[in-house]
């Protein structure tokens, strides 16, 4: 081989090689790595939560990201300390979108879109849905907050029924109740307040299937039976598709004037 020809090979060859370093370590700097991802078994491990410890540190998370990042940190967070890895590695920041119902928009509590992550986390759909069912049906129906944290920023705060899931819907229950002002102080401490509640019950649901215990508590109400008989998915009309575990007319008001089915109490 000719000694330009020999160079040229060397140089190629050392470019080509030097390019495929930097590939494969920009791959494993950014967490890419498809040996190294499916690695790690889903769903993931759980441990015994302390429910008032995760309910305290959701507390303290809402303040830093609202409230779907408070009530996964919440749960996850006491994960991460109990188990480290792969929960040591989770970016829990990335939640905070899911703050006041999604960007602001009101949709979800996002105090429950937090939490149910928290539980598809450690728990596949079979174990993991009975779970958020409960949790999301005990959400519509208790008087929250129920829980008061350690050291909050005002020493009380009024509690409300939602009957529904949404933030929308939570939050004017509450302020229609309380007085106070969907922007104000006030407000915020009882979001913050819920988002602990919400925690502390999804660490001891989550207990309680650790330990073999769980059970549903709050099960579909007879009026929405009634409702899903004719508009769920085996019914006459079947044009609804949801679990469906809090009050139907809290947004379907018009159904009661000549419904051919009365609506039971």
């Amino acid at each position: 081989m000719a000694e330009r020809d020999r160079r040229h090979f060397l140089k190629t060859v050392g470019g080509v090689t030097l390019g495929m370093t930097a590939v494969s370590g920009l791959v494993g700097l950014n967490g890419f790595s498809q040996t190294k991802a499916e690695s790690v078994a889903f769903p993931w491990p759980y441990k015994k939560v302390d429910p008032i410890a995760a309910a305290e540190r959701a507390y303290q998370a809402y303040y830093q990201g609202g409230c779907m990042y408070g009530a996964f940190e919440g749960i996850v967070g006491e994960l991460r300390e109990a188990v480290g890895a792969p929960y040591s590695s989770f970016p829990t920041a990335m939640m905070k979108y899911g703050a006041a119902g999604v960007s602001g928009w009101g949709t979800l509590c996002g105090a429950l879109n937090g939490a149910a992550a928290a539980i598809f986390l450690v728990h596949e759909g079979k174990t993991g849905n009975p779970i958020i069912n409960e949790l999301y049906a005990w959400h519509g129906a208790e008087a929250l907050p129920n829980y008061k944290p350690r050291t909050p920023k005002f020493d009380k705060i009024v509690a409300s029924v939602a009957d529904s899931q949404l933030c929308h819907i939570s939050v004017t229950r509450w302020c229609e109740k309380s007085g106070f002002k969907s922007g104000s102080k006030e407000r915020a401490e009882r979001c913050a307040w819920v988002t602990a509640s919400v925690v502390k019950y999804t660490a001891e649901l989550l207990n309680n299937q650790a330990a073999g215990r769980f059970t549903v508590a709050h099960p579909v109400p007879v009026a929405v039976k009634e409702c899903l008989s004719c508009h769920g998915k085996d019914g006459s009309v079947a044009n609804v598709h949801a679990a469906a575990h809090s009050s139907c007319t809290n947004c379907h008001t018009d159904v009661l004037k000549n419904h051919p089915v009365p609506l039971k109490k």
